[in-house]
């Protein structure tokens, strides 16, 4: 992903799913309270993206509505308010949106179409936007729709994370703009998407989703490591945490080191509360807070033997085990193997801080 931004989707729903409601006013979805949320995430970004439409049916402003939020901004050397960016196929925009108004603004659109604003060739697609605006220093993206762009974004596989907020009431008609159009999406009823956060805003419900593998494995190796801050202490072993989760996104068991007070470890724990034949392995992840060992004298089988055994095909985790008691040779036998290996090391410290005794 070091090749575009950080793509965030944001949009409030009504129960059955619509934008709005057919006719001319602006449908109030949210609250007050949400709305504060909204600005919060929009201050956080270097850009928001709505699809032309949406400035011609909903005009919006885009702008951080809070002066103290701007001036957190200010103080960091960014501009007052992020970036606005649209995307046009005709360029039939009004000059005197409020798009345009303040701000700095970026138009994608087709060779040969002319616009109100700074205009950029439209050039492969949506991944041709996202590489340009990171070009550009844009890190953290925030698409606030319509239709045509969450659908876009989605469809391509290009979102890592979105933001739903459900009404409590219906629009009840079909000629009201959708969430998304009809299209293909990578997330199914068999590969889901992972649900993160959900709270009550006054009335309103908000979902937090991760889409993309890498906030999912951040997630849950997030997981992980907090079950690790739970095992007894130890001077002969590290404090490890492990989750396993199936395809579909559902943690099918967890465990740390030292979890029935034995000499157990995490990966161990974890797997000795699944059946062996469990059909749901052979697509699972296991996420552990420390690789996985590959040599032990505690115990008749290392994780890493106990792993290929189960035949779970996917292993992340944060921290390469230091040569403290072994060497750590775990990573490298699971490959050799034919397990896809993942090492996030962004959470390395971590994993440190709770082993910091014995580091």
């Amino acid at each position: 992903m070091t090749d575009r931004p950080y793509v965030l989707l944001s949009c409030a729903l009504s129960l059955d799913g619509y934008l709005d409601d057919a006719t001319d006013r602006r449908l109030v979805l949210s609250n007050d309270a949400d709305w504060e949320r909204v600005d919060e995430v929009r201050a956080s970004c270097d850009a928001i993206l709505v699809g032309a439409n949406t400035i011609r049916r909903d005009n919006p402003r885009l702008l951080v509505r809070s002066a103290d939020r701007r001036a957190r901004r200010a103080a960091r050397g960014l501009p007052a308010n992020p970036l606005k960016v649209t995307i046009t196929a005709t360029g039939d925009l009004d000059p005197a949106a409020a798009f345009f108004a303040t701000g700095e603004q970026l138009v994608y659109a087709p060779a040969g179409v002319s616009t109100p604003g700074e205009t950029v060739r439209l050039d492969g697609g949506m991944a041709g936007v996202l590489a340009d605006l990171h070009r550009r220093g844009v890190r953290r993206l925030m698409v606030e729709g319509g239709t045509s762009m969450h659908t876009a974004f989605l469809t391509s596989g290009l979102a890592d994370e979105l933001h739903v907020v459900v009404a409590p009431f219906f629009v009840g008609d079909s000629a009201a703009p959708r969430f998304t159009h009809d299209g293909r999406f990578p997330w199914d009823a068999t590969h889901r998407a992972t649900l993160a956060e959900v709270r009550a805003i006054g009335n309103v419900a908000f979902h937090r989703y991760l889409l993309s593998r890498s906030e999912v494995d951040k997630h849950w190796l997030a997981r992980a490591v907090e079950l690790s801050t739970h095992c007894p202490p130890s001077a002969t072993a590290f404090a490890v945490g492990a989750v396993i989760v199936d395809a579909g996104g559902n943690e099918l068991a967890r465990g740390y080191s030292r979890e029935s007070g034995g000499t157990e470890h995490a990966e161990e724990a974890a797997l000795a509360k699944l059946d062996p034949a469990d059909p749901r392995l052979a697509t699972a992840t296991i996420y552990s807070s420390l690789e996985p060992c590959g040599r032990r004298a505690s115990r008749p089988r290392t994780c890493t033997q106990l792993i290929l055994a189960a035949g779970i095909p996917r292993v992340v985790f944060a921290l390469r085990e230091p040569p403290t008691f072994v060497d750590g040779e775990g990573a490298a036998r699971l490959r050799a193997a034919g397990v896809e290996v993942v090492e996030l090391p962004e959470l390395a410290d971590a994993v440190r801080a709770v082993n910091r005794d014995l580091l």
